[in-house]
């Protein structure tokens, strides 16, 4: 290979590598505004019921066109059944528990206890995949949960009585780490977005169904401001921003791109002081930092982990 051909690779593997890492960034950007937006929606708006299941139902539709535009492969019967703990997980359990958590809970201290997020895919991904990892990456795992748990109960008055709210979240943490590490396996056999099409055409029925409930219970009332933080939820949170996140992935360097969901929480707790006039404590911002330390380092050791590992075999071989 000449000097000239390994400049032209060289550059344009950079190249890909920024396209990357912007798809990436533009996708959690997107992601970065569910939480503030979603406060915004339930505060003395709509139902957290509505908001949770009526946003699935109006991303469903949009992803039954694309994929019946697209003509998609309809997923074997084993993956429907993984379909199903990524619905679970991102369609079903994260959005309604966010919702009912932020009609209690401030955005910023939402955005801390989701912060959790990039370490809890990865505690997923090791226990889904059967990873051998070091003793470091448990470690910065647990010390994350610490920092929010803390966090979460000094902002709260203690740790006598737990906060329902802290607890949706937590919960909410778990459903979209499941989700996301199934996801992330699926997608590599069906598409990334498609991954995400098929699973909230999968949920479609039960959302549709709890939205019925909602509007039974009491006609969605908002103000239009309300109603357009609805849209943004139903059309990015929920769908479009999973574009631009896993084309990000698909360009790579996957280890890379995935990183830059680290700055999502910080992002989120900006859009909380700018949209919500929410005020920001120190307390909450050095929160924020320590648990996103906390996700990088359990993320870095894995795929430090998940490096030596590749190189080991190679070297066998």
């Amino acid at each position: 290979m000449t000097a000239k051909s390994s400049a032209t690779q060289s550059r344009a593997t950079t190249l890909s590598r920024r396209s990357g890492l912007g798809w990436g960034l533009l996708g959690v950007v997107a992601f970065s505004l569910t939480v503030p937006l979603t406060r915004l929606a339930a505060l003395d708006g709509l139902s957290p019921l509505f908001i949770g299941s009526g946003r699935a139902v109006v991303a469903a539709a949009v992803a039954a066109t694309v994929l019946a535009l697209t003509r998609q492969r309809v997923p074997s019967r084993n993956q429907w059944a993984r379909l199903a703990v990524v619905a679970s997980g991102v369609v079903v359990g994260f959005p309604l528990l966010t919702s009912y958590a932020l009609t209690q809970a401030p955005a910023s201290h939402g955005a801390v206890v989701i912060g959790l997020l990039p370490a809890a895919t990865a505690v997923m991904a090791v226990l889904r995949g059967n990873e051998r990892v070091a003793v470091r990456f448990w470690m910065w795992a647990a010390l994350g949960a610490v920092a929010v748990v803390v966090f979460a109960a000094l902002q709260n008055g203690g740790f006598e009585s737990p906060h329902w709210a802290d607890l949706f979240l937590f919960a909410a943490v778990a459903c979209a780490a499941a989700g996301y590490a199934e996801g992330g396996l699926l997608a590599r056999e069906l598409g990334a977005w498609q991954t995400v099409s098929w699973a909230l055409l999968l949920a479609a029925p039960l959302m549709l169904a709890l939205t019925g409930i909602s509007v039974t219970e009491g006609p969605p009332a908002g103000t239009g401001v309300q109603w357009l933080a609805f849209a943004y939820l139903s059309l990015f949170s929920m769908y479009l921003g999973f574009f631009a996140w896993y084309r990000g992935l698909a360009i790579g360097p996957m280890t890379q791109v995935s990183q830059v969901q680290l700055v999502q929480p910080v992002l989120s707790i900006v859009w909380a002081a700018v949209i919500l006039h929410e005020h920001v404590t120190w307390a909450t911002v050095l929160a924020g930092l320590t648990v996103i330390a906390c996700a990088r380092s359990a993320v870095r050791t894995r795929l430090d982990a998940t490096r030596t590992s590749g190189a080991t075999t190679r070297g066998a071989s």
